[in-house]
């Protein structure tokens, strides 16, 4: 798994963790049942603290994107991706208006704003190969 993380970044190191894992499990890099590292052991890697990671793995496990066990270590969720859920959408709706306000203000027009919106979800489907879960 490759993680390149920005230490001088506005963005926390957990949501950049938290991206690039989400960006891993997307492309196909990470597939449902892979191990991820021990929170030990990727802390170790990445040269950050181990509540970072330990912060990050328990985001995603709340998303239902990892299985973390004690015994059985970090894992993507074997059982397929969750489906859309309406926490899910709320969350996502949370987060587009707050880069819709962040847009508006900067005067982006609306019709820019949704270009670039669908421009960066089809590049993510075009990294995917085009399969929709």
């Amino acid at each position: 798994m490759f993680i390149e993380l920005d230490l001088q970044s506005e963005t926390p190191i957990y949501t950049q963790l938290v991206d690039q894992i989400v960006e891993g499990i997307d492309s196909g890099e990470l597939k449902p049942g892979d191990s991820l590292p021990s929170t030990r052991s990727l802390a170790e890697d990445l040269g950050i603290n181990l509540h970072t990671v330990n912060k990050a793995y328990n985001l995603l496990k709340q998303e239902g994107l990892l299985q973390v066990n004690r015994k059985t270590g970090v894992i993507v969720q074997p059982g397929g991706m969750p489906g859309v859920t309406e926490v899910f959408a709320e969350k996502l709706r949370r987060q587009l208006r707050s880069l819709a306000a962040a847009a508006a203000v900067r005067g982006m027009a609306e019709e820019v704003f949704a270009q670039e919106s669908r421009s960066v979800y089809q590049d993510i489907i075009r990294i995917r190969g085009g399969e929709q879960y």
